[in-house]
């Protein structure tokens, strides 16, 4: 049997480009003992990818040149070698960007699609989620009467943030986006507030959403983003800084915050994460998640590329904000 996989043709200088991916053909082997074969029907594409193009040490392995990429899927087990997961079962994993993949039945989780749509997992009840709950409430240790501002509020990540915070008793949830409709749907969605950072300097655009400052800064984005927060930080504030989708092209080293020295006076707290380590909260966040969607209180959105051979077009649109809410590839 073969697959087909998209691999990393060349690392990216800036804005990663079509030329940057190959479609391959691979024949696939037959399955050992404890192993399952898996048609994926849903691969995610997420910001953290881009950092993975580039030949660097971090958190996470770079993707290898020539070599298939990975990421978040779900799929239906279509061959099973192992006693715990039969055939017909949906499945979520790590080997996306392809459309069959071999996996170990252990580092496959079955997933139950009566209860959400095969995508959900990969979104709202899915590390997206687990990303959003545990950032807004270990990370920045969220309490009742919070003001909350997300940057990169209309995507995969933020658009939960706020509607947590808003269930958990945010006194008021402000949103960036980059479009009216995106900030239309914010308001929607349950913020309190919403602008589009593209009408004016962010930091003029928060003082007037939040007069009387922020609590809380859950940061998808960075920079000027990440400078208005501080300035309109309340003493005892709390960062949890998840991405800086921002400077993730940047060839060149990007300046700073020029007002850091505030985090001083302020005593805030600025906390980098990365999801995995807060893996001991997911069956916490995926009984209450459920039960926020199962009584509408929180909604997902997505964004849907049909395609495998689309999937490095979801996945440049995706850093250029094309998508609201999670940007997912239909394979």
């Amino acid at each position: 049997m073969q697959a087909k996989e998209i691999h990393l043709a060349s690392r990216p200088h800036g804005e990663p480009a079509p030329e940057n991916f190959r479609t391959v053909t691979t024949d696939l082997p037959a399955l050992e003992d404890g192993q399952i074969l898996v048609r994926n029907l849903f691969m995610s594409v997420d910001p953290y990818m881009r950092g993975r193009m580039n030949d660097v040490k971090s958190y996470v392995p770079p993707f290898q040149i020539d070599a298939p990429l990975d990421g978040g899927a779900v799929g239906e087990v279509v061959e099973s070698k192992n006693d715990n997961i039969a055939v017909g079962d949906a499945v979520s994993h790590g080997k996306g960007w392809r459309d069959l993949a071999v996996l170990d039945g252990d580092s496959a989780r079955v997933v139950d699609l009566t209860r959400a749509n095969a995508s959900a997992y990969l979104g709202a009840l899915g590390m997206t989620g687990l990303t959003a709950y545990s950032g807004l409430t270990a990370v920045a240790q969220f309490k009742p009467g919070d003001t909350v501002f997300v940057s990169g509020a209309a995507g995969a990540v933020g658009s939960l943030v706020g509607q947590i915070a808003k269930a958990l008793g945010a006194a008021r949830v402000i949103g960036s986006a980059g479009s009216p409709a995106k900030v239309k749907r914010l308001l929607e969605l349950g913020f309190d507030a919403a602008f589009d950072y593209h009408d004016g300097p962010v930091k003029k655009q928060l003082a007037e959403a939040a007069p009387d400052g922020i609590d809380v800064y859950f940061d998808n984005v960075g920079g000027d983003h990440l400078e208005a927060a501080l300035a309109s930080a309340n003493k005892y504030g709390r960062f949890a800084l998840c991405g800086a989708i921002s400077q993730y092209n940047a060839t060149e080293p990007t300046p700073a915050p020029r007002n850091l020295a505030l985090a001083i006076g302020k005593e805030l707290t600025l906390k980098g994460f990365i999801v995995g380590s807060y893996s001991h909260l997911a069956g916490e966040f995926s009984e209450k998640m459920a039960g926020w969607l199962a009584d509408g209180v929180v909604e997902w959105d997505e964004t849907v590329v049909d395609g495998l051979e689309n999937a490095p077009r979801a996945f440049i649109g995706l850093l250029r904000g094309e998508n609201t809410g999670k940007m997912v590839v239909s394979i």
